[in-house]
């Protein structure tokens, strides 16, 4: 396993874009550690892929370097990263039977026959493929090859990394929560080094350790799945994490009060934006309630959709959107208002958390 160093990367795809400023990756810096679960999230187009192809190799960066552990591996081969890596789409060898797949990059590195029997035993019974072990990947469906292509991926054990590009689009459903289950198990059985891209927020919460948000080329928040639904360092993680996201409330700050749509809401908080263009107010739905008329700031009531356990308001404040999510059964008057839990409440400049404490 390795700890990959992230030095100061930039990536633009051509020299004259980079000439421009035009960078597909701006400025990352960061250290994923030995043995640590990360997920690359973000929407299409963000850069997750183009990060990961730089630390497979398939890219060398414009700017900057890349680290396996001590080693300098910037201008390295994909092969002498000695990394796996898990492509959207499945690739496999069509020739060969399901078993015989799994053992070729174990028959390459000349691992001992007895062991190579064993181990695609056992990823057979992970991938479910027991009973296809000697059938022909050719006549397999796509989800069977690319079962095929994540066991290859993960039958070996002295890999640097394991990288995974949004592996599990051609999955059923149901599969997907097995297999994730089944990547989980794999690392904290082996601890292995394990990056891997999606644009799901589910899978990433679920998979990793860390979550890598990306937004527009850029890194906007590292941190653990309860960090970034509590505190969002980027109102686009706000937005992006949790269904339905956060609220991002256009606000002017006022002594003791931020006002938003001509309501006064009841916040201090000692950290002061200067210079900044807009100002914003976020807050989770979870953490918007709804109170009798005349106990908070009153709202219009648009629909109600029914989720199961809980039920999503979606109301507006002198035509700015809000939304609440209260427990099933809870009654909603025609006319509500709402208010806010007051910790938690964050303050955005820019876009950007302003950092600081805020006073109830």
């Amino acid at each position: 396993m390795a700890r990959i160093r992230l030095d100061h990367i930039r990536h633009a795809y051509t020299p004259e874009l980079a000439k421009a400023g035009n960078y597909a990756l701006r400025e990352v810096d960061h250290v994923f550690e030995d043995g640590g679960a990360y997920a690359l999230l973000g929407p299409s187009g963000c850069g997750k892929t183009t990060l990961l192809n730089i630390i497979s190799g398939l890219l060398t960066p414009s700017e900057g370097s890349i680290r396996f552990g001590e080693e300098d591996v910037t201008r390295l081969s994909p092969e002498r990263r000695n990394i796996a890596q898990v492509f959207q789409f499945p690739v496999i060898y069509d020739t060969m039977t399901v078993a015989q797949n799994l053992a070729f990059p174990l028959k390459n590195r000349k691992v001992p026959a007895q062991e190579i029997e064993t181990r695609v035993a056992d990823m057979l019974r992970r991938i479910g493929l027991e009973a296809k072990a000697n059938r022909k990947a050719q006549g397999l469906t796509a989800d069977e090859k690319q079962k095929i292509s994540l066991g290859r991926g993960l039958i070996r054990s002295d890999v640097n990394a394991i990288l995974f590009d949004e592996p599990l689009t051609v999955i059923d459903p149901h599969m997907k929560w097995q297999l994730r289950s089944e990547l989980k198990e794999l690392h904290s059985q082996f601890r292995m080094t394990m990056v891997y891209v999606t644009h799901d927020q589910t899978e990433a919460l679920t998979f990793a350790d860390k979550v890598v948000v990306m937004y527009d080329g850029q890194v906007v928040q590292i941190g653990t799945p309860e960090e970034l639904f509590e505190r969002p360092r980027h109102t686009f993680v706000g937005y992006f994490i949790g269904s339905p996201g956060m609220n991002i409330l256009p606000c002017t700050l006022e002594e003791g009060a931020a006002v938003v749509s001509g309501a006064r809401v009841p916040f201090g908080h000692d950290g002061s934006p200067k210079n900044a263009a807009r100002t914003e107010l976020g807050i989770r739905p979870e953490f918007v309630s709804l109170v009798p008329r005349g106990q908070g700031i009153p709202v219009s009531i648009a629909r109600v959709e029914d989720v199961g356990p809980e039920r999503i308001v979606r109301a507006e404040l002198n035509g700015q959107k809000i939304v609440s999510v209260v427990p099933e059964g809870m009654p909603i008057p025609a006319e509500s208002d709402i208010a806010f839990a007051p910790g938690a409440l964050n303050l955005y400049a820019d876009s950007w958390l302003v950092e600081g404490r805020t006073r109830a």
